[in-house]
């Protein structure tokens, strides 16, 4: 009689996730033994095999990088991004020097100050800003997307309410009113404090504004999530045996939010980036002296026809920055989404 399975159709190996194994000595049978992956796991290893994600993974370390050696990169080009050199622009403001040896991108106008220095200093406040905001939203996002989703009732009403608040909010007009409130609350006098101080008190004043409208997007997602995954079976054998509604959160629920987790703050750091470089662009952002993109792009655009490198530096940064980590989100989304295949 032939066999009803052909025995062929093993000979590539077993099934993904089956390993087969040698007879245990003593035993009178083999067995198969199941190595099973999680659902993060398989993901990480779709994540890798994605020639797009990895190349754009290695652009934002890159930047990453620049941000992190900005000094050691300003030592080894011997200028400083502070330094006025007023002998290498003219009467009318404009450089007299390009690119040179002394000064990589040559110098700013007007200043004089080195645009190389300037340039790999900037890509601090860009990544600072969006890597602490998105840090904070997701906390907070995560954290009450748990409570209303799961506790429900009057909870659930006002914390949506809540939400739904915020945003409704015009965020623009608070990140104009905020940093005035701020060093009016501080003592501070805009016009004639010290630049340095008001440039603080604008830094961690953007970081505040983008991080109380950030977190509602969040929220609203993970309480969507949650209360599809509180009436499932493991959610009320951990309810029968008494465990505590904050393990049930942070260890029953949490694990099975990562997905969505991930996928939000792959696409909000980019968000963060944009914003950032857009409300300093409009004059409600970051200031001088504070070397940043933003800063620079609001300056150069009255010196784009004499010096169009003045302008493009940043503006490609930002565009080749934002690019890779929109397109790296792309693919950690579909990483992370089972439903998709490449």
């Amino acid at each position: 009689m032939e066999p009803l399975i052909d025995e062929s159709s093993y000979s590539s190996g077993l099934p993904s996730g089956l390993e087969s194994v040698s007879p245990v000595a003593g035993s009178a049978t083999g067995g198969v033994r199941t190595r099973g992956k999680s659902p993060t796991a398989i993901a990480l290893s779709r994540l890798r095999k994605d020639r797009v994600a990895m190349i754009c993974a290695g652009i934002v370390v890159f930047f990453v990088l620049v941000a992190i050696c900005a000094p050691l990169l300003s030592k080894l080009e011997g200028q400083d991004p502070t330094t006025l050199h007023q002998d290498l622009v003219d009467d009318y403001g404009f450089p007299t020097i390009g690119m040179t040896g002394e000064h990589w991108f040559g110098v700013e106008p007007r200043l004089g100050r080195d645009l190389f220095s300037r340039f790999v200093y900037g890509a601090r406040p860009s990544l600072i800003v969006s890597t602490t905001v998105t840090v904070i939203t997701t906390i907070i996002g995560v954290v009450i997307g748990l409570i209303t989703g799961f506790l429900g009732g009057w909870i659930d009403r006002i914390l949506s309410w809540f939400i739904d608040f915020v945003l409704s909010l015009p965020y623009l007009l608070f990140a104009i009113a905020v940093p005035a409130v701020i060093l009016a609350l501080f003592g501070v006098n805009a016009e004639g404090a010290d630049a340095y101080q008001v440039a603080r008190v604008r830094f961690y004043s953007l970081i505040i504004v983008l991080s109380f409208f950030g977190w509602a997007t969040l929220a609203r997602l993970i309480r969507g999530e949650v209360l599809s995954l509180r009436e499932r079976e493991f959610v009320a054998a951990a309810k029968v045996i008494g465990v505590p509604t904050r393990k049930v959160l942070f260890r029953e629920l949490l694990p099975n939010l990562v997905a969505p987790i991930v996928i939000s703050i792959s696409l909000a750091v980019p968000t963060y980036i944009v914003t950032e470089a857009g409300l300093t662009f409009l004059g409600v952002g970051l200031t001088e002296p504070t070397p940043s993109w933003g800063v620079t792009i609001a300056a150069a655009q009255n010196f784009y026809r004499a010096d169009p490198l003045y302008l493009w530096f940043p503006v490609l940064a930002i565009t080749i920055l934002v690019l890779a980590l929109s397109l790296l989100g792309d693919s950690v989304r579909d990483a992370f989404d089972p439903r998709t295949r490449r």
